[in-house]
């Protein structure tokens, strides 16, 4: 089996661009950027402003792209500067694409003229029809397609590989990373960029989560505190993107490795009592995480999974330094691991193992252990 390495990192979130940022960030333990008024009495971690024509030239792209391909685009090309891919078309032509996305983005204004009009539609079902024929442009039929966020990718940025979408909410994200660290380690292909992008400042988002009891309501506090009033996830609009390569395939090129990938793992349990912490259990024993490593936890504040998930680390890894990354740049969902372990390469300037959780709001866990490379 080969050894996979990070060699490229993106991201952007809440809390501002690039690596240094988050890592600053990290060590200062900084308060949260939230934006509480737009969406009261629910709150949303923004984006911080960005300028676009960095790394999305043409105006003509920028306007055909909804804001989370705008996001998931820009932090991809952040990870390719960062690998020193960016102008190397010849590589970028061979370089496989995994993203991890949900469903996209409504246009509310038809969607409200459509519900208005049923209400005194002769034939509701025919009047639907033909509404969503004649208004809705293809690619917002339905919600958005999911997948287009790695066709923006691929023509912005020229990563002309194979090309895959996942979607499952935090686990898409876990097992994005899985499959293309797979791959390179058994000799399928040599590099992949693998990442997500998720958009929380949506009213229809917000909707569904509420519906379910997911989103937290009350004043901000860490996730770790939210479980004992309710639980909730306050959702943080986001990107994070890496660049993996089989170690020999880098040092050809010359890339410096940023952290070596030694295990992925993912599970899907039934979130019976005792369900999570069972299941981290296997998944720490699986990929052979220590136990002082620093440990950045993709906890969302959800009653229950939470709980489980902070005693486990406690009794897997009673030594080691924990980071809720939900305090940091909010719940981002299929961005949620990707972005979890961009902030654990980063810690690797001062650490030597790092291990990110991703356990979902409402089901699938996942683990991925790093450690500074050789």
């Amino acid at each position: 089996m080969r050894e996979v390495v990070i060699t490229g990192l993106g991201i952007v979130s809440s809390i501002g661009e690039g690596v240094e940022a988050h890592l600053q960030a990290l060590r200062e333990k900084a308060a949260p950027r939230l934006d509480a008024q737009t969406f009261a009495p629910y709150q949303v971690h923004p984006v911080v402003p960005l300028d676009y024509d960095k790394q999305i030239p043409k105006k003509a792209d920028q306007r055909q792209m909804e804001p989370w391909q705008r996001l998931g685009c820009y932090a991809a090309g952040l990870a390719l500067e960062s690998a020193g891919a960016k102008d190397d078309a010849a590589l970028k032509a061979r370089m496989h694409l995994i993203v991890a996305a949900g469903g996209g983005e409504r246009d509310y204004a038809v969607d409200g003229q459509i519900l208005t009009g049923l209400r005194t539609a002769a034939n509701p079902g025919v009047f639907l029809n033909e509404r969503l024929m004649s208004d809705l442009r293809p690619t917002l039929f339905l919600a958005q397609l999911s997948n287009l966020l790695a066709g923006n990718i691929s023509i912005v940025h020229g990563v002309t590989g194979a090309s895959r979408t996942f979607m499952g909410e935090e686990n898409a994200g876990v097992d994005a990373i899985r499959i293309a660290q797979a791959r390179i380690a058994a000799g399928q292909t040599d590099i992949f960029l693998v990442g997500g992008a998720y958009n929380a400042e949506r009213p229809d988002v917000l909707l569904v989560y509420e519906m379910g009891g997911f989103l937290w309501k009350g004043p901000f506090r860490s996730v770790w505190e939210r479980p004992g009033r309710g639980g909730g996830f306050i959702p943080g609009s986001g990107a994070a993107f890496l660049v993996l390569e089989a170690r020999e395939h880098a040092e050809a090129r010359g890339a410096k490795p940023l952290a070596t990938l030694t295990g992925v793992a993912s599970d899907r349990t039934r979130r019976t009592p005792g369900a999570v912490a069972q299941s981290l259990a296997r998944l720490w024993k699986e990929v052979g995480a220590g136990r002082s490593p620093h440990v950045i936890s993709g906890a969302t504040g959800v009653a229950g999974a939470t709980e489980e998930e902070r005693a486990a680390i406690k009794d897997l890894a009673p030594n080691a330094s924990l980071h809720p990354s939900g305090d940091l740049i909010g719940h981002t969902v299929e961005a949620q691991a990707p972005a979890g372990v961009v902030l654990a390469a980063a810690l690797l300037q001062e650490a030597d193992e790092a291990v990110v959780t991703s356990v979902g709001h409402w089901r699938g866990e996942g683990l991925v252990r790093l450690v500074r490379p050789r």
